[in-house]
C-alpha cells in the first residue's frame, strides 16, 4: 500500500522544480493541485514567483492543467489570467479527474506529472494511473481544520518511505 503513496519527488515549493529536466524526461503535460501547491489555501493570488515559473513551464512546451476539488469559480479566480484549462470538483483520488485533465492535453499517463501537496488525494490518485509524482511539502501553513490529522498521517507514511529508503542502502 505504500507503494501508492510515494512520490516520486518531493520539494517544498513548486518554483524548485525544474521543468526543462521533466520536459527533458519525456514529460509533456502537468497536472497542477491549485491549494497549497500555486496558491495559498483561501487564497487567490498567485505570487509573481509562480506566475513566472508557469510562463517558464509553458515556454518550455509543457502542457498545464489545473486539477482541484475546489469550485470552478474559486480556480477561474486564481488561473485567469494565465488561460490554462482545468477540471474543478475532480473528487481526487478518483482517477476521472486525473483522465479528463489528461485528455485536455492530450496526454498519455507516462508524458504526465501530477503536482500537489496532499499524498493521499495528488499521489495516491497519480500514482495509481502511473503518472510522475511530485508532492510539494509546504512547511507549517494555515489550512482547514479537519486537514491536520491528515497532515499527521501523511508525515507518518513519509517518515515511513524515508526509514524504509535508508535501510535500504544499508
Amino acid at each position: 500500500m505504500l507503494k501508492w503513496l510515494r512520490p516520486d519527488h518531493v520539494v517544498q515549493f513548486v518554483t524548485q522544480i525544474d521543468v526543462e529536466e521533466l520536459r527533458d524526461r519525456g514529460i509533456r503535460g502537468l497536472l497542477l493541485d491549485l491549494d497549497n501547491t500555486l496558491v495559498a489555501w483561501n487564497s487567490h493570488e498567485l505570487e509573481e514567483s509562480v506566475h513566472l515559473w508557469l510562463e517558464w513551464a509553458q515556454a518550455c512546451d509543457l502542457s498545464l492543467c489545473l486539477v482541484s476539488n475546489a469550485k470552478p469559480g474559486r480556480i477561474q479566480r486564481a488561473i485567469d489570467p494565465l488561460d490554462i484549462p482545468f477540471v474543478a470538483l475532480a473528487r481526487k483520488p478518483m482517477l476521472k479527474g486525473f483522465r479528463r485533465a489528461m485528455k485536455l492535453l492530450g496526454t498519455e499517463p507516462k508524458q504526465t506529472a501530477m503536482i500537489g501537496d496532499q499524498v493521499f488525494t495528488d499521489v495516491l490518485g497519480a500514482n495509481l494511473l502511473g503518472l510522475h509524482t511530485i508532492l510539494i511539502e509546504l512547511p507549517q501553513l494555515p489550512e482547514q481544520w479537519w486537514m491536520k490529522g491528515t497532515r499527521r498521517l501523511e508525515r507518518w507514511v513519509l517518515r515511513r518511505q524515508k526509514a524504509a529508503a535508508l535501510k535500504a542502502l544499508d
